[in-house]
């Protein structure tokens, strides 16, 4: 339902999205997962037509978005990283007013208004102005108004960003309840858990490139059985690197002078031999953490850093 290829938009020497491909289909979650300023709004502002190619081709159930771009948005509903509401509206006048800008009238309007606020849980606060709603509220409401009429494919850019715990699950019903119905949804986020929840697909995007891509079985098989073990301390690069060679399955993800990020299978049984190897170096280790495998530890071996907020 959506077809990106060889995506790329420039700002001057700016490369934000960077030859980005992938394909979304009907009933399934495709992911972009990465940092704040990785590239993902911006994809999304190209696939919904707010913003136009340097070059490539997004095409929106067989219509591109540029040569085409009303049909390609007929079927298409987009949920922005900021709130698009009006505060001095209702829920109810905020829906009504999306759903005849897509073209809605009279009875079906009515019904779809309905209908779409029993679903985000606002049908009993219908006729009070949003600047009364919490902001899990409004996060509802935002989401409301991108699926009042309807669409069969729907972009969601960060939707559970500063909401409270439960709004934030119901947000993520609703979204598996529109995928199970037929919807194509793409989702952006840079919360690991959410994509691992949710995403049938995904692609790990840094600095406009995707990075890696694929189901979540086969992301983590691209990490292997290695634990990812990250030490904060004291650390002179020109003599830990040497000592650290000796661990022949370890592989040095990140390495500076306050901290150093390692893959190596079994980390936990390994680590008196890591610590004797970093103290017999003059190294000094002030916090050790191990995890086990996951989208957050895939993140840290292809860019060698966390995931930035």
């Amino acid at each position: 339902m959506i077809e990106v290829h060889n995506l790329r938009k420039q700002y001057g020497e700016l490369n934000a999205v960077d030859d980005v491909s992938f394909v979304a289909q009907p009933g399934k979650v495709f992911g972009l997962l990465g940092p704040n300023g990785a590239g993902k709004s911006t994809t999304i502002g190209c696939i919904s037509g707010l913003l136009k190619p340097t070059s490539g081709q997004v095409r929106i159930l067989g219509h591109d978005v540029v040569d085409d771009g009303p049909a390609s948005r007929r079927q298409l509903g987009v949920v922005p990283q900021e709130l698009a509401i009006y505060e001095d509206l209702s829920a109810h006048d905020n829906l009504e007013f999306w759903g005849a800008a897509y073209g809605l009238r009279g009875a079906d309007l009515k019904k779809s208004v309905a209908q779409t606020l029993e679903s985000i849980g606002l049908l009993d606060r219908a006729k009070e102005p949003c600047s009364q709603f919490s902001g899990g509220m409004k996060r509802r409401l935002n989401l409301g108004c991108a699926l009042v009429h309807q669409p069969k494919v729907l972009l969601l850019d960060e939707p559970t960003v500063g909401v409270d715990p439960q709004s934030r699950v119901r947000l993520l019903e609703l979204v598996r309840g529109l995928v199970a119905s037929g919807t194509c949804v793409l989702y952006t986020t840079h919360y690991m858990e959410e994509a691992e929840a949710l995403c049938d697909e995904m692609a790990i995007v840094d600095h406009g490139k995707i990075i890696a891509a694929g189901t979540l079985s086969e992301l983590r098989g691209r990490l292997g059985e290695r634990d990812i073990l990250r030490l904060s301390g004291k650390f002179d690069e020109a003599t830990v690197r040497p000592a650290l060679s000796a661990f022949d399955q370890a592989e040095i993800l990140y390495l500076e002078a306050d901290a150093i990020h390692m893959a190596i299978p079994d980390a936990s049984m390994n680590l008196q031999q890591i610590f004797s190897c970093l103290h017999s170096v003059g190294a000094e280790v002030r916090e050790t953490t191990v995890s086990q495998p996951s989208l957050e530890s895939l993140f840290i071996q292809l860019t060698g850093k966390d995931l930035r907020e």
